[in-house]
Parts: C-alpha cells; structure tokens; sequence
C-alpha cells in the first residue's frame, strides 16, 4: 500500500513518518506534502492509497483537497489529523467519504487502528472490483456474441456502455495458414491492434473455438484494409503475417447488420478450399454473386470424364488443361459443401481411368489406384492441388497412350518444369511423376537436353528472373521469390554465374531505375 503524508508543520510530518512501522504495516511511504495544492498535485501524480492529512491547512483546506482529489477521479482512503475536536469538521469529513477523523496529538494505537481499517477497506474494494471487471467482461462477451449471431435483444442495449458506438463495423476471421497445425502462432488482433496504435477501435472474441475480430469505425476498417493489401496479400516469407489465413466479410452501418458480415466471412471461410497457391486473404468480393441451386454433380461428371478421356487418347493436352480450367469454373459456382467436390472430383478420375483401362486393356496405364485416387483426393486442402495431381497424371496417361517414346515423354517432362520452375522442383520428385528411376531419368534428361537436371532449372529460372527484373515492376528479393529461391543471397550468385553481373548490375545495363 502507498502512503501520503500531508501537513504544514514539517515537525508533523517526520514524526508521523517514524511513528509507526510502516514497512511492518504493509505501506510505503511515498512523499510528503507541505500545504493544500502541493497535496492536491501529489494525490493526483502519485495515487496513493491512503493520504494522512492534516485538515488545516495553507492555501487549501484538507476537505477542499478532499472534495477536489474525488471529483477528479481519485478513490484512495483519507485519513484526517486536525488539532480541532469540533464536531463540525468530523461531521463534514464523513460527508466527504473520510475514513477515520483523528485530533492530536495523534495516539500512536489510534493511528495503527485506522490506517490498518483504511487498508482492509481497501483490500475489499479491490477484491470487489476485480469480480466486477471479470463479470462485467464475461457479460460483455457474451453480449458480442450474441450479436454477431443476430441473437441480441437490441432494444435494451447500451451502445455506449459497450463501447460500440461507430459509423461502420466489419468482420474478419484468422486462423492459421498451415491448415496441418491445431494453433495460430501468431495472434493478428494483436498485430492488428498495434496497427490501430492500441485505438479501442476493435473487438477480438473467440466462438466455436474461431478467432473473430469486430472493427469499428472508419480508422479501423482503413488500417485493415493497407494492412491486407500491403502485407498480408503477398506476406514475406518468414513474417508474421505468413503464418495467417483470414477473410473478412462487407462494412456494415448499424449493429443490427453485424451478423450479414460474420455470414459473410464464414462463407468465405469455408470456401477456402478455391484458394490459389500462396493465397491468404478472401473478402467478400471473392463471393460468388450467383450459385448454382442445382448442381447436377454425376450427369457433369460424366461429361467431363468423357471429354478428358477422348483427348488423353488423342494426346491433346491444350484441351486437358481447358477442361480442367472449366471444371474450376464449375465448381467455382457451385453450392456444395467441399466434402461432396471432392468426391465428385475422385469420382472424374476414376471413370476417366476405367474409359482409358476399357479402350487400352492390354496396355499398362500409368494411373493410380482407385484407392489412391481416393485418398490423394482427400488429404488435398485445395482444389488447385487436386487438378494439378490430375493434369500430371492425364498427361502420363497421354504420354503413354499416344507416343510412348523417350521425346514425347521428354517433351512433357520440359513442359512441366516450364510450368513449375519456380517451385522447389527436385530431380527425385519428377522422376516419380512420370514413372521413371531418378538416376535413369538423370542420364535421359542430360542426353536430351545437354545439362543436368539443377544446372537446367537454374538457367530456366534465370532467364525468367531477367525478364522480370527488365519489367522494373518487382524489387530484387520478389523476383528471387517469383522465380523460386528464398534465399535472395543464393540468387543473387546464381544470377552471377549465369549473367555474368548481379541483378541491380543487369537492372541497370538494361536501363530500368530502382
């Protein structure tokens, strides 16, 4: 407990500083103060607990100093010391909110009693205050939740009280970009509110064990809304905002209207499984303005397992990839749960597979097994990774079917590396793909095209890094990134060797500014 001692007589004041042992009482002493506004000034700096003072006293008198210290705010106990036994004073003093009046001089055991009975006070208060504030935040909390579920009886909300009085609201969901962990390793409402310069411009609540974030006010909707877009659309790798997935749904302007926007980011929150690759945002824009009602899912699948099955025959991969392209669309618009997608996009490989066993019985399609199928499908958390399982199983399939040859099977090889470079491509992961020996591969691949496998990726990426870097559109360590190294050193002597100068050497030889 801290203590303030307050007289005008400076012989007082020390005595009462040694009269007891404060230390053994549980107080400390802070100061002292030697009239009515420099104990006014003190009370107001310092807070103390319990302010020991005399009522007379030069300039301001004890109860004017009292009456002043409360109407700004202060809610320590006084104890009052006064050389007059008037009655008057001890009457106005209880008025006051004094705790103990005392006359002197001051009895060493009265003065024990009352500082004692101002800190049990005290103690209670505190104890009060702390249950208060735990059920006031636990009422509060439940209050947001049920109005971000539109269950709130809004008639008898206080706004103010709240703290929810604002011209727009808006919400956003977090979790954690890597679906495989069970926990956010970074909280974005904090992020968030240090963006927001710790402004009480929003709410963070946790429902059905889901992160949500209630911004209020234009400030708040605005640092979120650079936020995104400077750093967390494309977030650095490494960063923070790396390890965030998010969506948020449309501003709303009337608490009434929140729910509209949680609806909103949970949709979107589901919908995550349209994402593309390195994709952590989704607002509501991203909705669907129209969804199908009825998606026919067999009678499509049919369709498109018939098409993609004619061209794997033919050995038309252009027309694979715009089936697949369309088969996004689709499924883009359609209003299904993402557990039905993906059995019905098992289900399009599986009858593709049976069409191409059916025509080439006697031959070995390189095709998983339906139980693979199955499960490669389901461990997929995105349907770009699903259809690009699929396009480099078709093109083997096609690779096998129509020109079974070491140039054909070359050429598709180079075409996949042509789309893929910028990925952490491996000699091991590519022979798997097409169904060949990694150390075979890496004879075939060298004969074919007179480098090795690394030394082949890295020119490929370099001319692209070029091209890039001559487009002056991206910093150094973006193209880096862009063309597959996240080790912008390494890039950087890669680019050397190959280039013969550094990339802001080239970017300058080719006349872009930094």
């Amino acid at each position: 407990m801290k203590l303030l001692i307050a007289d005008d007589e400076i012989d007082v004041r020390e005595g009462i500083r040694y009269l007891l042992d404060w230390q053994a009482l549980g107080f400390v002493v802070l100061a002292d103060a030697k009239n009515g506004p420099d104990t006014l000034q003190k009370i107001l700096e310092l807070q103390p607990d319990v302010v020991l003072m005399d009522i007379r006293m030069p300039k301001l008198s004890g109860l004017e100093v009292v009456k002043a210290a409360q109407e700004q705010g202060f809610c320590g106990k006084f104890i009052i010391i006064s050389g007059y036994s008037d009655f008057a004073y001890a009457k106005e003093a209880i008025r006051y909110g004094v705790t103990c009046y005392l006359t002197k001089p001051i009895d060493e055991e009265e003065l024990q009693h009352a500082v004692l009975e101002a800190k049990v006070a005290l103690v209670k208060e505190q104890e009060r205050q702390k249950k208060l504030t735990v059920y006031r935040d636990k009422a509060r909390e439940s209050i947001l939740q049920e109005i971000i579920l539109n269950q709130a009886d809004y008639l008898y909300l206080d706004y103010h009280d709240l703290c929810l009085e604002s011209a727009v609201y808006q919400i956003v969901l977090y979790t954690n970009y890597n679906q495989e962990s069970f926990r956010t390793a970074w909280d974005f409402a904090d992020i968030l509110r240090l963006a927001n310069k710790n402004h009480n411009s929003l709410e963070h609540i946790v429902l059905n064990h889901q992160d949500i974030i209630l911004l209020k006010g234009d400030f708040a909707l605005k640092r979120f809304e650079e936020l995104v877009e400077r750093h967390i659309s494309q977030p650095q790798k490494g960063s923070p905002l790396d390890a965030l997935f998010l969506t948020y749904g449309r501003p709303v302007y009337s608490i009434e209207h929140i729910h509209r926007s949680y609806k909103d980011a949970c949709l979107l929150m589901k919908r995550r499984f349209f994402c593309s690759h390195n994709q952590h945002v989704l607002g509501f824009m991203d909705i669907p303005k129209e969804q199908e009602a009825d998606f026919s899912g067999v009678d499509m699948g049919e369709g498109y397992a018939k098409r993609i099955a004619d061209y794997i025959q033919t050995g038309n991969r252009r027309m694979i990839k715009e089936q697949l392209h369309k088969l996004r669309e689709d499924l883009y618009f359609a209003n299904e749960d993402v557990p039905i997608l993906k059995h019905y996009l098992a289900d399009i490989m599986i009858q593709v597979k049976a069409s191409i066993s059916r025509t080439y019985g006697s031959m070995e399609i390189p095709l998983p097994s339906n139980a693979a199928i199955i499960s490669t499908v389901e461990e997929k958390y995105y349907l770009y990774e699903i259809l690009r399982f699929f396009m480099v199983q078709f093109e083997m399939c096609a690779n096998a079917i129509s020109s079974p040859t070491r140039e054909s099977v070359m050429e598709g090889i180079l075409d996949y590396i042509s789309h893929h470079y910028h990925e952490n491509l491996k000699l091991g992961t590519i022979a798997e793909l097409f169904g060949y020996n990694s150390s075979y591969l890496g004879k075939i691949f060298n004969k074919a095209t007179g480098k090795n496998f690394n030394a082949y990726v890295d020119e490929l990426r370099i001319e692209r890094a070029k091209a890039l870097l001559g487009s002056g559109q991206y910093k150094v360590y973006e193209v880096a990134q862009l063309v597959g190294y996240s080790n912008v050193d390494y890039f950087h002597k890669k680019f050397k060797k190959y280039v013969g100068a550094s990339p802001a050497e080239f970017r300058k030889m080719d006349g872009v500014a930094d």
